[in-house]
């Protein structure tokens, strides 16, 4: 198993974010977690990253190591977990160019970096264009293009998506979507948290539902689409 969160709880102030939570992710795999804004789905992200401090008794395994262990550098550069989060968070008076090595700034194997970089810019040569174009000046999708594109730099073991589709036209959005998909099949094993439940769900293998702070649903993504109790709360109908 590539990731295992058991008795995952997290508090802000008083409020409870997650109340003890587990989940699985194994190696290659696409696994979402959907459910309505305020259920706790950044959160699980964010303490997976080790950006949110989590309550006694949680328990976070990668690839066998405690992830409790790791500060968020660590996380990226010595456990090869990459997150985008919400919103992008690209440094928009950088380049893309500069974007991207700045995401590798921890890396010390300088060629390895370099033929990463050229990667990202064969799976996106709509980046390679903008090269010396400052972040800020980029679409919406070219910037979640930037963002995917830095995760790939950073580490690229496990990649956590914080809602990919934000903002982005139905066309761009497939098209990321596509190419995350393309990501996945070269080895990167991605975890998404995601409004539009039906885009994840067709994009994912497996899913959970997460509902204020509980997991209340999980299976194959095909099981989750047919689910009538997830069809009336996420899907339309």
């Amino acid at each position: 198993m590539l990731l295992s969160i058991e008795n995952l709880r997290v508090s802000y102030d008083r409020i409870k974010a997650l109340h003890g939570i587990n989940f699985e992710v194994e190696e290659g795999e696409i696994v979402c977690i959907i459910g309505a804004n305020g259920a706790g789905k950044s959160t699980t992200l964010r303490a997976i990253s080790r950006l949110v401090a989590v309550e006694p008794g949680s328990k976070m395994t990668f690839a066998g190591k405690n992830l409790l262990d790791y500060p968020p550098d660590k996380v990226v550069s010595e456990l090869g977990i990459s997150h985008v989060p919400e919103g992008r968070r690209l440094f928009g008076n950088l380049t893309v160019m500069e974007n991207l090595r700045l995401a590798a700034f921890a890396r010390m194997d300088t060629r390895a970096v370099e033929e990463d970089i050229e990667r990202v810019f064969t799976i996106f040569p709509r980046l390679r264009e903008r090269t010396y174009q400052k972040a800020e000046t980029l679409s919406g999708g070219e910037q979640q293009m930037l963002a995917v594109g830095r995760a790939l730099v950073s580490a690229k073991r496990l990649m956590l998506l914080d809602e990919p589709s934000m903002g982005l036209a139905p066309l761009m959005m497939m098209s990321v979507f596509d190419v995350l998909k393309e990501i996945n099949q070269r080895g990167t094993t991605i975890l998404l948290v995601e409004q539009n439940a039906r885009l994840a769900l067709k994009f994912a293998t497996r899913g959970y539902v997460l509902e204020s702070g509980n997991l209340v649903l999980q299976g194959k993504s095909s099981d989750l689409l047919a689910n009538e109790e997830v069809k009336k709360a996420y899907l339309g109908g």
